[in-house]
């Protein structure tokens, strides 16, 4: 069934590949954006544009007025436009998620879907993990403080009343993210380093499917659930930097790389089940052929 839906955050790379497929089926969506100037891909795609700020409560009702979904996309984090930075993004996960769930509230819209980041699921080594496993960080670190953002983000829309659905997202690469270039661009001129002796796990999601099990989760709405969306094979570092520099003639990249994650090798055997969807790229070998 058509459904109205707001996507906040409408200018970042998910929404950018979001908004066409949620149109393609069918769906009416409104993408709320700070800066409508650089909505060119929602507009072209037939979204109507609203603007709205996570930290602007009523500009967010407003956005969301007449709308039967609402889906919190905003994010800070560093990308390829050089904006947004770590501390900033715990901030809007944090402090935003209740403007989110005051806005929908506001606006009479029942039914939420999250963003959320799949390493919270981590085992920290090469054992396999689900939605059930909850990482506990050796230390204060980088990642540590965005576990703890997003912890708070979900516990926000858990309580909020709404019917909610979180997604946590593996590791997004893919047209827009930025990751592929660098790592393309690191082994071309031998600066690609693998993180630490690249024996860690790392669990990808290409972000085109990334927005395919979107799309399955408003078409199938699997109430209250937390799901973790990823490709089916998980891969250790090495493979996927040696597979980079191999497809450029490259030798295997050096170790001793800054680790940014903790190891995860994650099942996706929920989300599959829940929403009807599998992803296209079922490995990084896939995803990354060029």
């Amino acid at each position: 069934m058509a459904q109205s839906i707001a996507v906040l955050g409408g200018n970042g790379v998910y929404a950018r590949h979001l908004i066409p497929r949620l149109i393609a089926a069918s769906h009416k969506v409104r993408a709320v954006v700070r800066r409508p100037e650089a909505a060119g891909i929602a507009r072209d795609s037939g979204a109507e544009i609203c603007i709205g700020d996570i930290f602007d409560t009523a500009s967010m009702a407003a956005a969301f007025a007449g709308c039967d979904i609402a889906i919190n996309l905003a994010t800070s984090l560093p990308g390829p436009s050089g904006r947004g930075d770590f501390t900033a993004n715990d901030k809007l996960r944090v402090e935003g998620a209740p403007n989110f769930v005051a806005a929908s509230n506001q606006a009479g819209v029942a039914r939420a879907i999250q963003q959320s980041i799949s390493f919270l699921n981590a085992s920290g080594s090469d054992a396999w993990s689900d939605e059930d496993h909850r990482y506990v960080p050796p230390g204060e670190t980088v990642a540590s403080k965005a576990m703890d953002a997003a912890e708070a983000m979900e516990a926000t829309i858990r309580a909020s009343g709404l019917d909610w659905i979180i997604l946590r997202g593996g590791l997004f690469y893919g047209p827009g993210t930025g990751f592929d270039e660098r790592w393309f661009a690191g082994a071309a001129s031998g600066k690609l380093k693998m993180p630490g002796d690249g024996s860690d796990y790392v669990s990808l999601v290409h972000i085109a499917d990334m927005a395919a099990a979107t799309v399955a989760t408003v078409d199938r709405w699997p109430s209250r659930q937390t799901l973790i969306v990823c490709d089916d094979m998980p891969a250790q570092w090495r493979e996927v930097f040696g597979f980079i520099a191999a497809s450029l003639g490259q030798p295997e990249p050096a170790s001793g790389g800054a680790a940014g994650f903790p190891s995860f090798r994650l099942r996706n055997t929920r989300a599959r089940a829940a929403l009807d969807w599998q992803p296209f790229y079922r490995s990084f070998r896939e995803g990354l052929a060029r």
